[in-house]
Parts: C-alpha cells; sequence; structure tokens
C-alpha cells in the first residue's frame, strides 16, 4: 500500500538515495576513465607544460577512474539486486 516501487518491501527510503548516491559515483568513474582515456588530458597538460610528470598524473586519474568505476558499480549492482529480486 502506497510502495510505489517493485521492491516487495525489502527497500527503504534512504536506501534509494543511497543507491543514486553510488550510480553518480560509478558515472564519475566512468567520466574519469574517459576523459583520461580519450587524450584530452594529454592535450591539457601539454597546453600547461607538464611533460612527464603530465602522463603520470593520466595514469593515476585512469586508475582511480576505473577503481571507482569498479567499486561504485559493484555497489549500484549489489544494492539493485538485493532490493529488487
Amino acid at each position: 500500500m502506497g510502495h510505489h516501487c517493485n521492491c516487495h518491501g525489502h527497500c527503504h527510503c534512504h536506501s534509494h538515495r543511497c543507491i543514486f548516491g553510488c550510480f553518480l559515483g560509478f558515472l564519475t568513474g566512468v567520466i574519469w576513465l574517459l576523459i583520461a582515456l580519450s587524450g584530452k588530458l594529454t592535450e591539457f597538460f601539454g597546453l600547461i607544460e607538464l611533460g612527464s610528470l603530465g602522463h603520470i598524473l593520466i595514469i593515476i586519474i585512469a586508475i582511480i577512474g576505473f577503481l571507482a568505476f569498479l567499486v561504485f558499480g559493484f555497489y549500484v549492482f549489489k544494492k539493485a539486486w538485493r532490493c529488487c529480486r
């Protein structure tokens, strides 16, 4: 009664906000990973003349983006699986 999702009563209101926050973390990780791999950061770091430090920063940004993608993606999948199975 009055329950608007198809979760069979397993979800709570705060879990929807948590899943949304984790989904935003997942998207942020994907965006940083794509920016690092697309070459846009290479152009930017070349513009401000960072040289080899720019390459190290690109690798660090790509690793952080990949880890955010994995961690937040797993957490969103796990929460959605547990909530709506």
